[in-house]
């Protein structure tokens, strides 16, 4: 019979990073056993350590910092921080690799780890967390001659300077912002930013809160924007930028309140990019698409889909040359900032493009919501998932279909949709796009009575 240790590692260790419930299913001991797993097979001699604003992170902070210290590894604490400052740090200052306390968007009760190596290429169960979960159950460690020493590491000054070259400062023009932090990290960085862009804050759940008193932390909700789509209308602010927790996503409302949707920002954001950068290969997930290949290919880009997921889009990154990715989960990765992700370069994108035009956000997004009508994330609860898409093949058996991430189905310049299985849950999740919103809505009924059948 397996331990009760060994079932929470299983339980907590997922495809992109470590994540459970605290106390029950992660805690002190499995964040000290897989710092210590990982020094073990990753052999870094300096590594950057921090931690997301909630209650249980600094109890489980000192517990991976006492895991990597036993193991002969300094430590370079960056406290309280978001994810891409994290990796921020461990690029910036040629470290080995780096650990943050993190759930992400996750409800208050949760708490994980996020984990890099060198260059802040992320440690996922394809690239090595697997191998790290069997080394913390057994505990097989090598034991240190030498204990690490631990020490505080400066960086807040340099990573505002490494967002900030993204754009041309001196062209930002003033203008009313609404951001919402989620009560998480990204507040210290905004008001950084502040100090030198003519920027007027409108803050709403801004003061860093670990207990995160107003329900889950995730801007990918409809409910979690509700209010700041009220405060855009009654402020007459310019726009919306609302991160997640660990502030490695920014997602935007328009000065409407209206959300501009992840596959519209990627391609914006993905034309601008191809503008400083002409010719460049631009990486998009599977999920939606024709945005983002309509905008790459007008701007004299080279548009390349890729499988939802870190590790898949920076591996993709790496192999095409490419300048930017995006995801319509609001994830976007830049290739001068290591092709790692990063919440703030789109906030600075977005102000650089509306300075430089004159134009409202609605304006540039209303023409992508017309041409490219779409529903995304519709979730099937399914006993099988493999059987369900291929009932999916046979229905559309003469649809050009592709098997890359899920299954993909489409009628060029019809309509397109990909389902995929989830990677925690027995559900379909459903993304589709059509010429029109008749199209779409019509093909939702179609594929729902199939898949509910």
């Amino acid at each position: 019979m397996p331990n009760k240790l060994a079932i929470n590692l299983e339980k907590i260790f997922k495809a992109y990073d470590i994540r459970g419930v605290y106390p029950e299913e992660i805690n002190e001991e499995t964040a000290y056993l897989t710092a210590k797993a990982y020094a073990e097979w990753l052999k870094p001699k300096k590594v950057a350590l921090g931690r997301d604003v909630r209650n249980s992170g600094d109890a489980l902070l000192k517990e991976a910092k006492r895991g990597l210290i036993e193991m002969g590894v300094d430590v370079y604490e960056i406290g309280v921080a978001t994810t891409d400052m994290l990796s921020f740090a461990v690029a910036e200052f040629d470290l080995d690799g780096g650990i943050i306390v993190t759930a992400s968007h996750n409800e208050a009760k949760y708490n994980g780890l996020k984990i890099y190596r060198e260059k802040a290429i992320p440690v996922s169960s394809d690239s090595g967390l697997l191998e790290i979960r069997e080394i913390a159950k057994n505990g097989d460690f090598t034991k240190c001659e030498k204990e690490g020493k631990s020490e505080n590491l400066d960086f807040l000054n340099k990573y505002i300077q490494k967002v900030l070259s993204f754009i041309d400062v001196e062209k930002i023009k003033p203008m009313k912002v609404v951001v919402n932090p989620n009560f998480g990290a990204a507040g210290k960085a905004v008001d950084k930013l502040a100090e030198v862009l003519p920027l007027e804050l409108v803050k709403i759940n801004y003061e860093e809160d670990g207990s995160f008193p107003k329900g889950k932390p995730d801007p990918s909700s409809p409910e979690n924007r509700a209010e700041t789509v009220e405060l855009v209308k009654k402020s007459g602010a310019d726009f919306a930028a609302i991160w997640d927790a660990d502030a490695d996503r920014c997602v935007f409302l328009d000065e409407n309140g209206e959300y501009v949707q992840g596959t519209y920002m990627t391609a914006i954001i993905a034309e601008m990019m191809l503008q400083k950068n002409p010719g460049c290969a631009i990486v998009s997930d599977i999920s939606l698409t024709w945005p983002v290949i309509g905008l790459v290919k007008n701007a004299g880009g080279k548009p390349v889909i890729c499988k939802v997921g870190t590790s898949f889009i920076i591996e993709k990154m790496v192999k095409e040359k490419a300048v930017f990715a995006g995801e319509i989960s609001g994830h976007m990765y830049f290739r001068d900032c290591w092709n790692a992700d990063n919440g703030m370069i789109p906030f600075l994108l977005i102000l650089e493009r509306l300075s430089a035009s004159g134009e409202k956000l609605s304006e540039i997004a209303n023409p992508l919501r017309e041409k490219f009508p779409n529903a995304m994330g519709l979730n099937f609860p399914v006993s099988d998932t493999d059987e369900k898409i291929k009932e999916l093949a046979e229905a559309y058996n003469d649809a050009n279909i592709d098997y890359m991430d899920g299954i993909s189905i489409e009628y060029p310049g019809e309509y397109r949709f990909n389902v995929r299985a989830s990677n925690t849950e027995p559900l379909l999740r459903l993304h589709i796009e059509g010429k029109s919103q008749d199209i779409v809505d019509e093909k939702i009924k179609e594929i729902t009575k199939l898949v509910e059948a």
